[in-house]
């Protein structure tokens, strides 16, 4: 037994705690949920009223096969989309570019133009369904799609509910699917937070991400001091652009990982609840108590699964779940068991998505809103938590923002010194994972592994090749003309894109647009 046991933070854990590990008078005055500053949830009933969103995680291949795994989740149960996007269509390039080769529908569904996004949503009422889409920095291109796809439904754009990622700095911190530099793609984001602001009032225009973060080596306190330093900038940076703050705070989201520390997870999403709360009412003056609500999106984490003994994976993600909901999560997606080694198949995608049900109808714990406030130990934790994460947001503030932090380095070396430290642990045997490090069994069973057959990615160019050239190019240099022009003022460039896309204009070629007028990002390495 190590001699200082932590939390996965590295907050000191006590053998038991009692009413002196909390100040005086705060579990008596916890509050009531749905009250500011909503650390015991955003709603009075929470759960008890409406469960938490169920929204898997999906795409690969064509939008034809993707469409018939939505089908075949929302047959199952699951009461909202989240759609996956291939790496091509995440860095705005069309499935027939050469750059796109050997990667089309790989780690998500392949979408080039309007003809992929209704054979995608072929079916599904875009009127009644939520819909969750990953997609970052041609996030207003793809947005402009499924809002022209809705519109070939008869359905109006106010209508739509759903979220776009657009959370474009965390690319520069974690996942690096950026494309222009950080100025442009910035002016992008909010472009989509101001349209969605003033035409689409059920649209969440941004989920400014913590969860990539947290999976590329942070701990739990960075994930939330650098997703809430992204947050800031993104505000400050609609304000500058003349909006009001309680015109589109209400419509911001958020999304976080949850891992396998049950309780420091669970005082996390507490913990996290009443710094946006905070941030919102005193540094930004809101008003409305829908501007102060953290609503976020929790994803079970994909980094702590394991291809060894990938069974082992559900108790993982079991934990992880039902962490989520006790702290209060208003949407859920849980991993797979075999997501370390391939897309899931459907039998696991399947289990995963029973493990929501199973919780949510069968453990009880949606009965009571914060069922684990007051205790002792989640009190202690959620008021460190708050406590550390306030200051490293302090530390950011003082370089100049996320943005300076993010291209001085800070952030970066901040996190691989996390990463490093929780490898060495593993590494040294004083963090355990079963089946890693300890428990080890021989030779790994047999698992069946989902796989994208190459004849996936011709079927795609090839439809693709017929869609460009069956549409009207007179057309097509008509609506990118008139995008270009209004790229090179300051004008938001939203009903540009969607007029675009409705006149059947691609991904790739607006894309390429900005390209030409902006340029690419490309990372100086310091030799």
């Amino acid at each position: 037994m190590p001699d200082r046991i932590t939390t996965d933070s590295g907050i000191p854990v006590k053998t038991a705690y009692d009413n002196r590990d909390v100040s005086r008078g705060m579990v008596r005055s916890l509050g009531k949920p749905g009250e500011f500053p909503y650390a015991r949830g955003i709603y009075p009933s929470m759960y008890r009223d409406r469960l938490w969103t169920m929204r898997q995680y999906t795409g690969f291949g064509s939008a034809s096969e993707t469409n018939r795994r939505f089908k075949y989740l929302i047959s199952h149960g699951e009461t909202g989309l989240s759609t996956a996007f291939d790496l091509p269509t995440q860095l705005g390039l069309d499935s027939d570019h050469p750059r796109a080769h050997g990667e089309v529908g790989k780690v998500g569904v392949a979408i080039s133009s309007i003809d992929d996004m209704r054979r995608l949503f072929d079916g599904i009422d875009l009127g009644k369904i939520s819909t969750s889409m990953t997609i970052n920095s041609t996030a207003p291109i793809l947005l402009c799609l499924y809002a022209a796809a809705g519109l070939e439904q008869r359905v109006p754009q106010m209508q739509l509910r759903g979220t776009t990622q657009n959370d474009i700095l965390k690319e520069y911190i974690a996942r690096n699917t950026y494309i222009y530099p950080p100025e442009f793609s910035l002016r992008l984001a909010v472009d989509l937070i101001e349209y969605s602001a003033r035409k689409m009032p059920h649209w969440h225009p941004i989920s400014i991400s913590g969860y990539h973060i947290r999976e590329s080596g942070a701990d739990a306190i960075q994930e939330l001091a650098f997703c809430f330093s992204n947050a800031i900038e993104y505000v400050e940076a609609a304000l500058a652009r003349g909006l009001k703050i309680d015109d589109f705070a209400p419509q911001l989201s958020f999304f976080f990982a949850c891992r396998n520390d049950f309780l420091e997870e669970i005082a996390k999403f507490r913990a996290a609840r009443k710094i946006w709360a905070g941030i919102m009412r005193r540094r930004f003056k809101a008003h409305d108590p829908e501007s102060c609500k953290l609503r976020f999106h929790a994803q079970t984490s994909g980094e702590t699964l394991t291809a060894q003994q990938p069974d082992n994976n559900i108790a993982r993600v079991s934990i992880q779940a039902l962490a989520a909901v006790l702290g209060g999560t208003q949407s859920l997606h849980t991993n797979s068991r075999d997501e370390a080694l391939g897309l899931p198949t459907e039998d696991s995608v399947r289990i995963a998505l029973r493990t929501q049900q199973i919780i949510a109808h069968e453990s009880g714990v949606g009965r009571t809103a914060d069922p684990l406030g007051g205790s002792y130990y989640l009190e202690s934790l959620t008021r460190m938590i708050e406590t550390k994460v306030t200051d490293l947001i302090k530390r950011v503030q003082q370089l100049g923002g996320a943005k300076k932090a993010i291209e001085s380095g800070f952030v970066h070396r901040q996190i691989q010194e996390s990463a490093y430290k929780f490898q060495r642990s593993v590494d040294e045997g004083q963090t355990v994972i079963v089946g890693v490090n300890r428990f080890k069994e021989g030779d790994p069973k047999e698992v069946n592994i989902q796989r994208i057959s190459p004849s996936v990615e011709r079927r795609q160019i090839q439809q693709l090749r017929k869609f460009k050239n069956s549409r009207s190019k007179a057309k097509v240099n008509s609506a990118l003309s008139r995008l270009g022009s209004a790229a090179s003022g300051d004008s938001n460039l939203v009903d540009d894109i969607l007029r675009a896309v409705r006149s059947e204009c691609t991904v790739g070629e607006i894309s390429d647009l900005f390209r030409s007028r902006f340029g690419e990002y490309r990372v100086r390495l310091e030799i």
